[in-house]
Order: C-alpha cells, then sequence, then structure tokens
C-alpha cells in the first residue's frame, strides 16, 4: 500500500507516524520517540565526558586546615586522626593535579591505616570526609573478601564499589578515595603461615598488596566471581587512595608487653611511670601491627599509621549534643515531624552517658540507650495529636530504660 503524501514522517529516520509510539512535531519537521530517546542517550554520554576532563582538570584545593574545620563539625574530639586524614586527603588532591617538570619527581600516595576502638568515630570520620570531596568516595567491609576461587568475594569488589559511587565513570574512580572497613579481621590466624592455607586472612591481605600500590584490575561491573565470558572494566589503582580502619582488638596487650620490654635493663629508653596506661593506643608501631598479624608487605604498603582515643565521659557527653547530627537533634527532628517540641533534663544526658561507660559500647552506646528510653514515646505519640510538647525527665528514662528487653541483654552480655 503506497502511502499518502500527506503522511508524517521522522525527519531523522524516515519512520511514518503509524510506526511510531509518538512523533513530535517542529516548526519544519519532525522528531518520532525513537530518535528522542537515541539523542537523549547520546546527550548524556557526552555531558558525562565533558563534566569528568572538567572536574579532572579544575580539582578544587581544600587546605587541611579546612577539611578539619568541617570535620570538627560533626566528630568530637580526635583531633590526631583528623589531621593525619586532613593531610593525607589534601596530599592525594595534590597528587591528583600534579604536573611532571624536567625534574620528573613523582609524588607516592601514602595509604593510611587507622586504629581504634569500637565506637570511637573510625567510619563516622571517613563517612564525614566525603561531604567535603569532589572525587569518588566509597567504604566497604574486609571481612567478607577471601581469597580468590573460595566462597566470598574477591578483593576487586572494592573496586566495583567506587565504580558505582562514580556512575561508572572510570576516570573519575580512579582519581577516588576508597574506605576498607574492619581490616583487623584479615590478620594472619596462625603464626606460622605455611601450615594451612588462610583463604580469609593472609591470603586477602596478599591479594590487597597489587591494588593498594598500584596496578591495572580488571573489575567486574556487577561484582561478585569472574568468570570467563564476563565483560570486565579496566581500572588503574595508581591514584586512588586507600584508608583501612580496624579497631584490632587485643593489640594493646602486644603494645604493653613492648613498651615493657623496652623499659628493662641497661637500655631502657622509656619510663613506664609516664606512660598512659588506659590509652596504649597512642603508642602504636606498625611492629605492633605486625605481631597483630598484618603481613609486613601490607605495613608497607599503609605508610602513615594514626590511632583514635578512647571516649571517654566528657566526649561522650559531647558527641549526645553538640555535632551537626548529635543524637539528640535527630530525636528532636524526628517528634517535630509530629508537631512535638522535644526537650531532655541535663540529668538524662548524665544517666546515658554512665550507662554507655558501664557497658562500654563507644558511641554506638548511647544510640542504644537512646532507643530504649524513647521507643514508647516513638510508639504512642504519632497516634496522639493532643501532646505538643515533651520534657524526657530523668525518672522516666530510668524506668524505661531499667524496663527495656536490650538492657537485660547487655546485662547478660
Amino acid at each position: 500500500m503506497a502511502k499518502s503524501k500527506n503522511d508524517v514522517l521522522c525527519s531523522f529516520c524516515g519512520a511514518s507516524k503509524q510506526d511510531v509510539m509518538l512523533m513530535i512535531a517542529g516548526i519544519d519537521g519532525h522528531i518520532c520517540d525513537r530518535c528522542l530517546a537515541q539523542g537523549y542517550q547520546i546527550l548524556t554520554e557526552e555531558t558525562s565526558q565533558q563534566r569528568s576532563k572538567k572536574s579532572q582538570n579544575e580539582l578544587t584545593l581544600v587546605k587541611p586546615v579546612d577539611i578539619k574545620k568541617h570535620l570538627d563539625q560533626y566528630v568530637i574530639g580526635q583531633d590526631d586522626a583528623k589531621r593525619v586524614l586532613a593531610v593525607a586527603v589534601y596530599n592525594h588532591y595534590k597528587r591528583l593535579n600534579q604536573k611532571i617538570g624536567k625534574d620528573e619527581v613523582e609524588i607516592e600516595k601514602s595509604n593510611i591505616v587507622m586504629v581504634g576502638e569500637t565506637g570511637t568515630g573510625k567510619t563516622l570520620l571517613a563517612k564525614t570526609i566525603a561531604k567535603i570531596l569532589h572525587v569518588p568516595f566509597c567504604i566497604v567491609d574486609a571481612t567478607v573478601l577471601t581469597e580468590a576461587g573460595y566462597v566470598g568475594e574477591d578483593v576487586e569488589s572494592i573496586l566495583t564499589r567506587l565504580l558505582q559511587a562514580a556512575d561508572y565513570d572510570v576516570t573519575a574512580a580512579e582519581r577516588g578515595i576508597v574506605y576498607i572497613d574492619e581490616v583487623d579481621k584479615v590478620a594472619r590466624k596462625s603464626d606460622n603461615p605455611s601450615i594451612t592455607r588462610d583463604v580469609s586472612g593472609e591470603g586477602v591481605q596478599q591479594a590487597l598488596l597489587k591494588i593498594l600500590e598500584g596496578t591495572v584490575v580488571n573489575v567486574p561491573p556487577q561484582g561478585g566471581r569472574k568468570h570467563p565470558d564476563q565483560k570486565m572494566i579496566s581500572v588503574n589503582t595508581s591514584n586512588i587512595l586507600f584508608i583501612c580502619g580496624g579497631a584490632f582488638d587485643g593489640i594493646e596487650k602486644k603494645i604493653a608487653n613492648r613498651l615493657q620490654s623496652q623499659a628493662i635493663g641497661y637500655s631502657a629508653v622509656k619510663d613506664t611511670t609516664q606512660l598512659d596506661k588506659n590509652n596504649f593506643l597512642q603508642y602504636i608501631t606498625p611492629r605492633d601491627l605486625k605481631s597483630f598479624g598484618l603481613i609486613p608487605e601490607l605495613i608497607g604498603r599503609l605508610p602513615v599509621l594514626t590511632y583514635l582515643n578512647p571516649l571517654d565521659r566528657n566526649t561522650l557527653l559531647s558527641i549526645l549534643s553538640e555535632p551537626k547530627n548529635s543524637l539528640m537533634k535527630q530525636y528532636t527532628k524526628l517528634f517535630s515531624y509530629e508537631g512535638i517540641d522535644l526537650k531532655f533534663d541535663a540529668e538524662v544526658f548524665e544517666y546515658i552517658v554512665d550507662k554507655a561507660m558501664e557497658f562500654k559500647l563507644g558511641a554506638r552506646g548511647l544510640r542504644s540507650i537512646c532507643e530504649a528510653i524513647m521507643l514508647d514515646y516513638m510508639f504512642e505519640l504519632p497516634s496522639d495529636g493532643s501532646v505538643k510538647e515533651l520534657q524526657v525527665t530523668l525518672d522516666y528514662a530510668k524506668d524505661k530504660f531499667e524496663k527495656s528487653t536490650s538492657m537485660k541483654t547487655l546485662k547478660v552480655a
């Protein structure tokens, strides 16, 4: 059947209006839905490439002092760790902007390892620093990693997370920052590496070596195990900054033993009476990481070592109310959605902190205690529109926390 002379055709592909779902008319032409979708895809790809090139050429330097000020708004204390992170990130920016001159001096990256008890703010520091960065950032968990060929995830899945954070822009991902949490969980399980195959300990450390130092890695775009028919994305890790964190539970004893041995005999260089026995982590050295179970090759690729102080009572008290996203401000915000003005007695803060110190759960313990106290209010008040102002007293907090299931669980633990 011949087409009518008045039949509307797409000015790009020549398709008839009868053959497409939608035909958009212009002044002197028409465009069908298929050409429109293809044009949008081309525009998105071109815009993404231009944005990537622009961000690569115009990377804004953020001074270490400014980075620390940003961290101070969200994280209480830990000044030593903040300074180390600020300098490392700033140097990472400078390294990305580096132009090799006639002197041919190339700046090497300085990967970081943070050591601190649970609940002291390692992961929070990493998450908070991402808010000021203009490079892709991701947090990965080392506990799920195993040696290639065994149940678990390959080490390359770390870079898959970074690619996802960069919206699969390889150029941007190659300038990113990765925080590897729980790195202490891949410590060597045995002092003698030749006895058994340590697939989730030393095996993972060996696999991390090439990625931390810098090499081209074939990454499965959707994560998981590699297989021969899978399409891979090549990622160069030479410009990726790695920050590792872990609790390293029990490393204080190794530090104490080392300091005690150094303070005995004619070669003594330390006075044990001057040591802060409540915070041995401040004396940590790479030697202690090696005795804990990290292999020397991995320690050498994490040249910057810093620590986080245990949280004392005053610090926990400040964490409750001072940061921008403090727990008390979060609960106040939650109740404001119901039109309720929430207030706390000062004695309630003291009680919450005392319980957190008692159970030694760090800053995470504060949230558990607050949830136990506020549960009944959060359950009942959304259905009761008559309450416009709420004052949490010490007697109420004690009563609710003592009766809560979480309290009984903590006592058993």
